[in-house]
């Protein structure tokens, strides 16, 4: 099969020829992967924003679709021919040991599930079964764009109906941020990104202000839009160390900021912190605390309902061969969800 390998950090990916083991263990499921999603913890992965890497080289990706081709022993909640969703946050079924590929005669490692390849081996706690006749190429976000966006609204962030919103960033994880608040009628909900162009999305899925980033006298401008107060809720979702500080400051003394981004390691932060011996919180969000297989199912039946649209989400989709060059414009940050087709 083909797959996207990552050798050595801060360098391209390399695509190549891999083997695939000759049996499946227990637990494990074979999956002939439709697409796969790019999202920022790939960029963290191969920039090291966690540090040095002991695991390379290894296969990567953790948000796709595809259909079941071969179940190992003890799997019982998928079977062949099913159609699935690849995802990185565990549900229910096993818990299955990494697979090991071959790849120019020696190891390669993985996770418990990739998508940065034509076939996975996947841990079955790591796939939801979906409906045939749902769209393959949308099912892809629900890997992880939108059951942590939702989960960030639901479940982190806690939004209460009226309360005032500011998200930073609207990519993929931001626009579904979006929609989740409108949902969940939570007003005004304010976006800021460096590209202007997703404003005009973003105000589909609900979105009522916006501010380029760089706008002079930005945060007096937020605040006679939420309240000279601050923000009940701000989601950070850049990692940008910088804007982590501005959205603590920029949530009241009473309100909740939740930070998806992850910042480079070393990177840190200053904020002042007597607030938050009150009633004010600060806490990182660990995939909005999803459970895929009770999340993903919800999702599709609102879906099918008209109570919610994926539509616009996906901006780019490129074969694996170029996916360096997909990588780089996420990189950029001017693209919504950029999908892989496999």
């Amino acid at each position: 099969m083909l797959a996207a390998i990552l050798v050595e950090q801060n360098k391209p990916l390399i695509i190549d020829e891999v083997k695939l083991p000759k049996t499946l263990d227990f637990g494990q499921v074979l999956v002939q992967l439709s697409y796969s999603g790019i999202c920022g913890s790939q960029l963290g992965e191969i920039m090291g924003v966690k540090g040095i890497d002991p695991y390379l080289p290894h296969l990567m990706g953790h948000e796709g679709s595809g259909t079941v081709v071969e179940i190992g022993p003890g799997i019982t909640r998928v079977k062949v021919g099913d159609h699935v969703v690849l995802h990185w946050k565990p549900g229910g079924g096993i818990e299955a040991n990494p697979p090991v590929y071959e790849w120019v005669g020696k190891r390669l490692n993985a996770g418990k599930v990739t998508t940065f390849n034509e076939y996975s081996i996947v841990s079955e706690n790591r796939l939801t079964k979906i409906p045939h006749d749902f769209d393959m190429k949308v099912a892809t976000l629900f890997g992880c764009a939108v059951t942590t966006a939702l989960g960030v609204v639901n479940n982190d962030a806690n939004i209460k109906i009226g309360q005032s919103v500011i998200i930073f960033g609207l990519g993929g994880l931001g626009m579904n941020i979006v929609q989740a608040a409108n949902m969940v009628s939570a007003n005004p909900i304010v976006g800021i990104d460096l590209f202007e162009e997703k404003f005009e999305v973003a105000k589909t899925f609900g979105l009522t202000h916006s501010l380029h980033s760089e706008t002079k006298n930005r945060d007096k401008k937020i605040k006679q839009i939420v309240g000279e107060s601050g923000a009940d809720v701000v989601i950070e979702t850049t990692g940008n160390s910088r804007l982590i500080e501005q959205a603590y400051e920029l949530t009241n003394d009473q309100g909740r900021t939740i930070l998806v981004g992850v910042p480079n390691k070393g990177d840190n932060i200053s904020i002042y912190s007597l607030p938050l011996h009150f009633k004010k919180t600060l806490t990182g969000s660990h995939g909005g605390d999803a459970i895929p297989d009770i999340d993903i199912p919800r999702y599709i039946r609102l879906i099918k309902a008209g109570k919610m649209s994926l539509n616009g989400l996906i901006t780019h989709d490129y074969d694996l061969i170029d996916i360096n060059s997909a990588l780089d414009l996420f990189k950029i940050g001017k693209a919504g969800r950029i999908v892989i087709n496999l």
